[in-house]
């Protein structure tokens, strides 16, 4: 995962330290107790590789440091690759194993064979579980947690422990859904997320502050949609048939830290900071967006 200085409209409004070297030092200090971390240069000194295991592992650690008062974006998460001695990619497995009730037990393995994942095992219990278990590699549980957890309405459990290194399985199909992307700044309007929310579903809620290129929502559609949140209503002197009605907004997704390093895609990033999650687009001007595609 890439740390990086938060480089956002917002940056260095709700932290403390928000510079490349309190950034550099707090994650030094970091290595020296946490035995299982790694950390690597990238030709960009504003940018960190910070090696760890597994998702959990650097959630902790970007938790401790937004609770300190600094103010980050990172990437999603990779898996790290290897070569074997005939050139061949190698990548890791995991052994992921799961009680799922037994209605959403097909919605499951269609998922987990969609990213990549081999059936090994499936035996139903009169209890009305179902044990299901998969060889998967760990770039298809990347993700898959929140999932399983909304998939199953919370019944469900899962666990994984490392396998093996083998072959590199190609590329794995990432989320289904696009993003609602604003294209303006300022303060989100009721008006303007009513109208929005038809489009699909809303992370924020009105007099949240936005910038362009933010993600505020969750696309219906697998592509990006631009929209714009702070648009406002227009008054006239000229009552209108539609002038009582009462704007009713679905109440927003909320998501948790670990929620949103799911969420990401390869073209995301995530702000951190002491009193706020924001996704935005690693680029923020839309043609910039489509020219990197």
């Amino acid at each position: 995962m890439f740390f990086m200085v938060n480089n956002s409209p917002f940056a260095g409004k709700e932290g403390k330290f928000v510079t490349t070297r309190n950034i550099r030092e707090r994650l030094d200090r970091e290595l020296e107790t946490n035995v299982a971390m790694r950390l690597e240069e990238t030709e960009d000194k504003d940018r960190f590789k910070v090696l760890g295991r597994g998702e959990l592992h650097l959630s902790v650690l970007i938790e401790t440091m937004r609770r300190e008062g600094f103010e980050i974006q990172v990437s999603r998460p990779e898996v790290i690759l290897k070569t074997n001695e005939q050139g061949q990619k190698l990548e890791p497995y995991e052994y992921l194993v799961m009680d799922v009730p037994d209605q959403f037990t097909g919605a499951i393995i269609a998922e987990l064979n969609r990213r990549k994942g081999e059936l090994q095992l499936m035996d139903a219990h009169p209890s009305g579980m179902t044990r299901v278990e998969f060889v998967i590699p760990t770039r298809g549980i990347i993700g898959f947690r929140g999932f399983f957890i909304s998939e199953t309405r919370g019944e469900g459990v899962m666990s994984s422990r490392f396998l093996r290194f083998d072959v590199y399985k190609g590329d794995i199909p990432g989320r289904k859904n696009g993003a609602l992307i604003s294209m303006d700044s300022g303060e989100s309007t009721a008006y303007a997320l009513w109208k929005i929310q038809e489009r699909g579903e809303l992370v924020i809620g009105p007099n949240t502050s936005v910038y362009p290129g933010m993600i505020i929502g969750i696309h219906s559609r697998d592509n990006d949609l631009e929209v714009n949140p702070v648009k406002e209503k227009k008054l006239s002197n000229v009552r209108s048939s539609g002038a009582d009605e009462a704007i009713r907004l679905v109440p927003p997704r909320k998501f948790s830290l670990e929620q949103n390093i799911e969420f990401l895609d390869d073209d995301e990033l995530l702000e951190v900071t002491p009193t706020s999650l924001r996704l935005r687009k690693k680029f923020l001007d839309a043609n910039m967006r489509e020219r990197n595609k």
